[in-house]
């Protein structure tokens, strides 16, 4: 019994340890990696948990295998986008311009019905006062309002309305994101344009998001 209760303890203090290192997200904010990680860092702690006949070491050994796995995959993706698409996938379009665009909804196998019920759920009751919406990697639904749907706020309560659209990163860490530029539909040479205005290279841009009405945040490389 006390042999039961002190492994227990030692597992425990082992998968908080695996965890913090993976990073501080909650599970709905999660990478396909990062839950797949967790779902199995919870497998494998339960068998020496279950069978005492099992080493404590090879469980621990097993789980901080994975979370380094995960660690090596994570700094991967910060460096290449084509690695972040493969192992994360990508963000979706599914309204643009207040239109809903069908083939992207076939795409991620979206329905209609789905699609109400994550608008709703970010209190938004009608398809006609959306302009933007993106279905994030996380299953997420991120929206822009029309601009007359727009609440208003103290910044905006005195001043005259400005047309915006729903920002994307366009350049991520030096790398130009061929899918926001499909979606804004926009070219290669109106972003270099934007970064050249600014007295920048494109590899020295950390983040540049940018909306169908030309407004964009410009952040250079530290």
């Amino acid at each position: 019994m006390l042999i039961s209760v002190i492994r227990t303890i030692i597992i425990y203090f082992f998968v908080i340890a695996a965890i913090r290192l993976m990073g501080k997200r909650q599970i709905g904010d999660m990478q396909p990696g990062e839950l797949v990680v967790t779902l199995l860092i919870s497998e494998i702690a339960a068998i020496p948990l279950q069978d005492s006949s099992q080493p404590l070491i090879l469980g621990i050994c097993a789980m901080f295998t994975l979370v380094a796995l995960e660690i090596v995959i994570s700094v991967a993706a910060m460096k290449s986008l084509k690695i972040r698409k493969l192992i994360s996938g990508k963000s979706v379009v599914v309204i643009k311009n207040g239109v809903i665009d069908q083939k992207a909804m076939s795409r991620v196998r979206l329905t209609v019905l789905d699609l109400i019920e994550l608008l709703r759920a970010q209190d938004v009751f009608s398809l006609d006062n959306v302009s933007y919406a993106v279905l994030e990697v996380n299953g997420s639904l991120s929206v822009l309002l029309k601009e007359d749907n727009q609440p208003l706020t103290p910044q905006t309560l005195n001043k005259k309305p400005q047309k915006e659209g729903m920002p994307l990163p366009v350049i991520s860490d030096g790398k130009i994101v061929d899918e926001s530029l499909s979606a804004l539909e926009i070219q290669k040479e109106d972003v270099v344009k934007i970064v050249l205005a600014n007295g920048l290279e494109v590899s020295r841009v950390f983040l540049l998001s940018l909306d169908r009405y030309g407004n964009f945040t410009l952040i250079k490389k530290g």
